[in-house]
């Protein structure tokens, strides 16, 4: 981190603040320096709270984020990354985007049997589904619920094609499953590697796994026969863009084939999240990567239009799109493309009687 701190910094956290739910009437603010305020500022540990849904698998209406469902056991990430898109949903749980995101868990403990339920609907195509649409399947929550296990014995069960992205080292638990997945062409995963820089991960991604870990399971799905691909997402401009010769030169050469980018978009609560938390860390590159940030979206640091909200415009988000282009044909990434299997699904026997 650039520069002395003079103010309080919550190690293992990313969000150093809880903006107000814009959904919510009240909130609450710090009145003294003392007395029973500080119990806000000072209880961090996570809690899991449980949640009855009607439904656990999502339609996805946007047409740029390469997915038509998404199918999310968790709502809310310890993980803590600064950047991510899925804070602004934890404010329809009542709940902050910021420090409350990482803290406050949401447990879908019935996702298997709404699964279930969702597969045997009838007419249900077995369009692929994305396990990790929104929040991270493998956070660490997922190593004392277990609920993304279960859903992959699901999938496999019914045979319905899944896609995957994570950041966490925990999906290696899970080879056995993704490996008979991959034999019958089932699963793809995705692997999320935005930087390579050890010190900008553990200030911006502070509770997720070391790149190194994350080549790692490149590496490992890869040898084991499932086909792997990476995300370097979000790019951010002035701080990691730079990286990206090396990433896609790490990924190539552990095993990835195909790689794809965003560059980062800061709507909603994120914007004042993104902006403490940079000037926090990086005082004396504030104002060139807030800048740089405005430039790729039209003088904001966000653009909602689809097509051009995860990719940028203007000058510094071409030449981020030409590099990241030459250096994918350079490493042989994106060469071929994976269709999984849709053909092979059906409601086990013993299932039918649900119908």
């Amino acid at each position: 981190m650039d520069g002395e701190q003079d103010f309080q910094y919550f190690k293992g956290r990313g969000a150093q603040v809880n903006p107000h739910n814009k959904f919510l009437k009240n909130s609450y603010v710090k009145e003294h320096d003392e007395g029973i305020d500080d119990w806000e500022e000072t209880d961090h540990k996570t809690t899991f709270l449980f949640e009855s849904s009607k439904s656990v698998v999502n339609k996805v209406d946007s047409p740029d984020v390469g997915m038509a469902y998404s199918l999310n056991p968790y709502q809310g990430c310890e993980h803590g990354c600064t950047y991510c898109y899925a804070r602004n949903s934890h404010q329809y749980w009542g709940y902050s985007a910021g420090i409350e995101f990482e803290r406050k868990i949401i447990v879908k403990k019935d996702a298997p049997t709404l699964f279930k339920k969702f597969l045997e609907r009838k007419g249900w195509d077995a369009t692929t589904i994305s396990l990790s649409g929104n929040t991270d399947c493998y956070q660490p929550a997922e190593r004392k619920f277990k609920l993304t296990r279960q859903l992959l014995e699901i999938a496999l069960e019914y045979k319905q094609p899944i896609g995957m992205i994570t950041k966490n080292s925990l999906i290696l638990r899970d080879q056995d499953i993704l490996q008979e997945m991959a034999r019958q062409n089932l699963c793809m995963v995705y692997v999320s590697i935005n930087s390579l820089n050890e010190s900008l991960r553990q200030v911006m991604e502070p509770r997720t796994t070391t790149a190194k870990q994350r080549l790692k399971i490149v590496e490992q799905l890869s040898a084991a026969g499932i086909p792997m691909g990476v995300m370097v997402a979000p790019l951010i401009p002035g701080l990691s863009d730079h990286e990206i010769p090396a990433i896609l030169k790490s990924v190539a050469s552990a095993g990835a084939i195909k790689a794809g980018y965003t560059i980062v978009r800061l709507n909603g609560a994120i914007g004042g999240i993104f902006e403490d938390w940079l000037r926090k860390n990086f005082p004396d590159r504030f104002e060139k990567v807030w800048h740089m940030i405005q430039s790729c979206h039209g003088g904001n640091v966000n653009d909602s239009r689809f097509g051009e909200r995860m990719r940028g415009n203007g000058n510094i988000a071409q030449m981020i799109s030409d590099s990241f282009k030459l250096h994918c044909r350079l490493n042989g990434l994106n060469q071929q493309e994976i269709m999984l299997d849709h053909t092979l699904f059906k409601v086990p026997s013993d299932q039918m009687s649900l119908f």
